[in-house]
């Protein structure tokens, strides 16, 4: 019996042969530039708890877009929406402040949100990090941003600007939240009502608003940057210091608002002119205060996150590296195929990306077929022995053995 034809979720979507090069291209430019940060994976799913601690109840993220579930035991557990507050429980849960710190750490895998799906962003996405733990030197600022700079340089971003700020401590901070409130609170009429209903709760949250009247209300607005505590200046100013001397071009911006509440001093964002309005590419700070907050010891930190299919989107159109195989594997008629399947486990034995015959194609039809694949070789199995054919340079010969295939298939 036929059913009906599935799809994917919406918001959701399947990484094809035609484009899984291009993620693996990314990951291992993210492999290269993240050397000296050690690889980590958490749980996709935590505690519900977790997030709302750690990432903040006013948030977007919290209030409208975690995707959370009770399980048989009666828990709720949430589909991640974010790397850094697992990261910060791992490192209390295994007590990685007892080993020389900063630790640093990097990860690649799965996030989920419900949003409104939009060109580069999905319910379900991929996010690269970078988090390093145990130190406030402004170097570890200065060195992250860097990190993430070289990496959309690789991966070819078109445009990228990085914007930076500083949120200060968080005293310094709670005194300016209830000057912003009294600015809002005076203008609460030409507000949205989204912005008015997050006064008490989240204020900064109004820089960030799209709504007209709220933006004219916003361009007279007091700003943090301007109010921050002398230590907190010279953090901020030897962060710039550094990445002028790494020569990280950067703009200051003071309503740079990064929607969760974990941050502490330094903010930033990549965002790219590919992308138009949702220009966002990845971004970060430093969250000096959240493993504490999760019951782990005072551990100042810093790290970013960028979106896997941003980044691409933002590099536009290009190929991935090669996924064809090196040598295809072609029968003759009447060749044995317990011949070929050997030859092929040898070949690939010995690193050689091979592919064999297996869809019964003539003989013609398998060499047009190795030469469609991106195979250079063939190696032709016949009943009487094998020959190998340069599909590249023409000119067909007899071979002994899969070892003298591989020094053909090897040699420079």
């Amino acid at each position: 019996m036929s059913g009906r034809r599935l799809q994917a979720p919406k918001g959701t979507f399947d990484v094809l042969p035609e484009t899984g090069g291009r993620r693996l291209d990314l990951l291992e430019v993210c492999r290269d530039r993240l050397r000296g940060y050690s690889f980590v994976e958490t749980p996709i799913f935590e505690e519900t708890e977790l997030f709302a601690r750690g990432v903040g109840e006013s948030t977007d993220i919290v209030r409208k877009e975690m995707f959370t579930f009770e399980d048989q035991a009666g828990r709720s557990l949430t589909l991640r929406p974010e790397g850094t507050a697992g990261i910060c429980r791992a490192y209390a849960e295994h007590g990685m402040h007892k080993r020389p710190q900063p630790v640093r750490l990097w990860y690649w895998g799965p996030f989920f949100r419900h949003e409104a799906p939009q060109a580069g962003r999905f319910r379900q996405f991929t996010q690269v990090g970078a988090e390093a733990l145990g130190s406030d030197d402004p170097t570890v600022d200065a060195e992250l941003v860097a990190l993430l700079a070289a990496i959309l340089g690789d991966a070819g971003v078109e445009g990228a600007r990085l914007r930076i700020a500083s949120l200060g401590a968080p005293e310094t901070r709670a005194e300016y939240l209830e000057e912003l409130r009294a600015h809002l609170r005076a203008n609460e009429g030409r507000l949205s009502r989204e912005v008015v209903e997050r006064i008490d709760a989240n204020p900064l949250r109004a820089f960030d608003a799209a709504d007209p009247g709220t933006r004219e209300v916003m361009r007279d607005a007091p700003l943090l940057i301007d109010r921050l505590a002398p230590d907190d200046a010279d953090h901020f100013a030897e962060v710039r210091a550094l990445l002028d001397e790494a020569g990280v071009a950067y703009e200051v911006d003071a309503t740079l608002v990064r929607g969760l509440d974990y941050y502490t001093r330094t903010v930033f964002e990549f965002t790219s002119d590919a992308l138009g309005a949702q220009s966002g590419v990845g971004g970060g700070g430093r969250y000096d205060l959240l493993v504490e907050e999760l019951g782990g010891p005072a551990t100042p930190a810093i790290g970013w996150a960028a979106g896997i299919e941003r980044i691409l989107l933002a590099a536009g159109e290009g190929k991935g590296g090669p996924t064809g195989p090196d040598l295809f594997v072609a029968r003759a008629p009447g060749a044995d195929a317990r011949t070929a399947f050997g030859l092929a486990q040898r070949l690939r034995d010995r690193g050689i990306a091979v592919e064999m015959e297996q869809a019964g194609r003539s003989l013609k039809g398998q060499l047009k077929h190795a030469d469609r694949s991106g195979a250079r070789w063939v190696a032709i199995v016949g009943e009487e022995g094998i020959d190998l054919k340069d599909l590249e340079r023409g000119g067909q010969r007899a071979v002994a053995d899969a070892g003298e295939i591989a020094r053909a298939v090897t040699a420079p």
